[in-house]
């Protein structure tokens, strides 16, 4: 069986930058065993799957090397600028995801716009070796998703954000029932709303360069915070990665770019 694939780097308009993401645009479905095996080898912290339903409708699965996830921002992206290659007459798609949510996308120019569904967070309480082991001296708000299955952890300072050490090797040994962390901060730069980190070593990988999903939570939590409901949200990992959000009647809007790194053909047999 031979399957067209791609890696792409998402939110961003550089290589080398942004989130990468494997793309494989299926022909004919695939187990999860063998879709699991294929995130492993491509060992990024997704792969999606692609498999065309209708013109302009396609379904859409997303892996870790560990485990299937229910929603993946970045993944998502570079699956559309991949099939926005492919079929250059497409200008809007939807995907199915496995869990049952609708994702309208949209091509604007060189740019690429992404609906995605709103989730709530309540108050959570956290757990003292985590906040040890990532770094952090004082928490100014604890929440959790439980669609994500993530705690989010605002703090002060978008300085302090971006220097934060996690100790990993602490970190993959506590036992914990979450994914992963987001820990998120309002920014000191006048032209960005907040910033975010996510750590998930429990589900895939110590840190994501940049994700796009967890807006579908985060953006809610600062639009609320902030009374704006159109915000630039920058992710203050080593790769970094930016995107505009915009909070709509009940979903998010997502909007940024995404650079195809190479494409070719993986032959299973």
């Amino acid at each position: 069986m031979s399957i067209k694939t791609y890696i792409i780097d998402a939110f961003t308009t550089e290589i080398f930058k942004g989130n990468q993401a494997a793309v494989c645009l299926l022909e004919n479905a695939l187990d999860e065993k063998t879709m699991l095996s294929i995130a492993k080898e491509f060992g990024f912290s997704e792969t999606a799957f692609i498999l065309k339903k209708d013109i302009d409708t396609f379904s859409i699965r997303y892996f870790s090397p560990v485990q299937e996830i229910p929603l993946c921002g970045h993944a998502t992206i570079a699956s559309s600028k991949a099939l926005f290659t492919e079929y250059v007459n497409l200008s809007k798609i939807t995907f199915h995801t496995h869990f049952g949510d609708t994702l309208e996308i949209n091509q604007k120019g060189d740019r690429i716009e992404m609906k995605f569904p709103l989730h709530d967070t309540e108050p959570s309480q956290y757990n003292e070796e985590i906040k040890d082991a990532l770094g952090i001296n004082e928490i100014l708000n604890s929440r959790y998703n439980s669609f994500h299955n993530m705690l989010l952890l605002e703090i002060e300072g978008s300085e302090k954000l971006r220097n934060l050490k996690p100790d990993f090797s602490i970190l993959r040994n506590i036992k914990t029932s979450i994914s992963g962390v987001l820990v998120t901060a309002k920014s000191e730069n006048e032209n960005i709303d907040y910033e975010y980190r996510y750590f998930f070593p429990w589900s895939g990988a110590d840190e994501d360069p940049v994700t796009g999903g967890v807006q579908s939570f985060l953006a809610k939590y600062w639009s609320k915070k902030l009374k704006k409901r159109k915000m630039k949200a920058f992710q203050s990992s080593e790769r970094t990665g930016k995107m505009e959000v915009e909070i709509l009647d009940d979903s998010v809007a997502i909007e940024s770019n995404a650079v195809i790194f190479t494409s070719g053909i993986m032959n299973l047999k």
